[in-house]
């Protein structure tokens, strides 16, 4: 998992893949208050953006979730939201075992557990590996206008080589 400021280009410049860059740059370019919900493509099935607008949640209506073909990008354009967190391991207990139409799983819980917070103009890069419960309410239900970029995963081994 990586936590970042979408406007910091320095960073998000220096540390990520060509495909990682070019999610990163969609996302710093639109301007999603003129977009209306739904998806939206950059490469195809490749690389796309999803424009959901919602309110948050109390935690315990979030499910903890993980995909296998894509890495997620998720930005807050507007609102603020937490975020839970934890590393797969085997030992987590499936909820809901994976789609592969839907590419997700669902899990009973995170453990160990860890919440950050994610404001307007941050995003985070959740791979395969992390297991995250999005769209929580950090003390009462809140609206939220977010942006989640889809990144496939065999764009990072192409980026590799």
């Amino acid at each position: 998992m990586i936590i970042g400021e979408i406007h910091d280009e320095e960073a998000t410049g220096v540390f990520f893949s060509p495909a990682m860059k070019r999610a990163l740059s969609y996302l710093r370019e639109t301007d999603f208050s003129k977009l209306k919900d739904g998806r939206y493509e950059i490469d195809g099935d490749r690389i796309y953006a999803t424009v959901q607008r919602y309110d948050t949640k109390p935690a315990r209506e979030c499910r903890p979730e993980s995909h296998r073909r894509y890495t997620d990008v998720q930005y807050v354009a507007e609102g603020q939201e937490f975020i839970g967190w934890c590393a797969f391991t085997p030992e987590l207990k499936i909820a809901e075992p994976y789609n592969e139409e839907k590419d997700i799983a669902f899990y009973e819980k995170l453990e160990p557990e860890s919440n950050f917070v994610l404001s307007e103009g941050c995003f985070a890069v959740l791979t395969p590996k992390d297991i995250h419960r999005p769209c929580c309410a950090i003390e009462e239900p809140s609206p939220v206008l977010k942006v989640v970029v889809k990144v496939a995963v065999e764009l990072f081994e192409e980026d590799g080589k």
